[in-house]
């Protein structure tokens, strides 16, 4: 089955923020995923991951104000400066941890000229950056409306255009779902550029068991295909999380 990695920028919100590492590798976690580390200094997440032995698998780019702020900005024209300012930071984190992969966050914007944006920025940062993992995530409207890359197909389009080896996409399967209403005909049509892949159940973004979402039965064709990376469980416990994991026992 897959390796799967703890988002506790989602799970195990009842602990401190530096104390949900032990709480997740208590849980059977042996990876995790941080959406935004900036708060935190650089060395004490260092820290952590040393003392448990855990693996960051994925973080983002900033902007480090997430609540009211923008989505990101690689596809905003005439924010290159921010972007590339970001980037940098967002890099220094990302080495410093050893993080596996790096989102780059697109923001809102629409139009030919934001495409070549996207297309100008993410060719800088893959050149900037040659031995760093790099991902974009299609995001549904319904989660952040006006977000630019808001399909799987432009998705393919701008990984085309970028074409850098250090860039792949990021396959969450509860963002397939409210993009395309079918996760395993999604994965089969895109998963051979995914290089993350991240989970919610489908009804409110909970935990990833049984529902519209066939979960048991993509992530067996995520073995059948030969999936190797990690599934981060992005979602939001409907209780607490501990008593919520049932489905990753079942799984694993």
């Amino acid at each position: 089955m897959p390796r799967f990695a703890a988002n506790l920028s989602f799970l195990f919100k009842e602990h401190p923020f530096i104390e949900r590492f032990a709480a997740a590798l208590e849980a059977g976690f042996k990876a995790v995923e941080v959406l935004f580390p900036y708060d935190t200094p650089g060395s004490e997440i260092r820290e952590v991951l040393s003392i448990t032995g855990q693996k960051l698998v994925l973080m983002n780019t900033p902007p480090p104000n997430w609540t009211g702020g923008a989505r990101g900005f690689a596809a905003l024209p005439g924010g290159g400066e921010r972007f590339q300012h970001d980037f940098r930071r967002a890099l220094r984190y990302a080495q410093a941890l050893k993080s596996t992969h790096l989102h780059l966050l697109a923001g809102v914007a629409d139009g030919p000229q934001a495409r070549q944006t996207y297309i100008d920025n993410l060719k800088w940062a893959c050149d900037f950056a040659p031995d760093q993992s790099l991902t974009i995530e299609p995001i549904a409207p319904a989660d952040v409306e006006g977000y630019f890359l808001n399909s799987f197909d432009l998705a393919m389009d701008i990984l085309d255009a970028v074409n850098a080896p250090n860039l792949g996409l990021q396959f969450d399967a509860y963002q397939a779902h409210l993009l395309t209403g079918d996760v395993i005909s999604a994965w089969a049509a895109y998963g051979h550029r995914a290089r993350h892949v991240q989970v919610a159940g489908a009804d409110g973004r909970h935990e990833p068991t049984k529902g519209d979402i066939d979960y048991p039965g993509f992530f067996k064709r995520l073995d059948t295909d030969g999936y190797d990376g990690y599934v981060g469980a992005e979602y939001h416990p409907k209780k607490e999380t501990i008593k919520g994991l049932s489905w990753l026992r079942e799984t694993c």
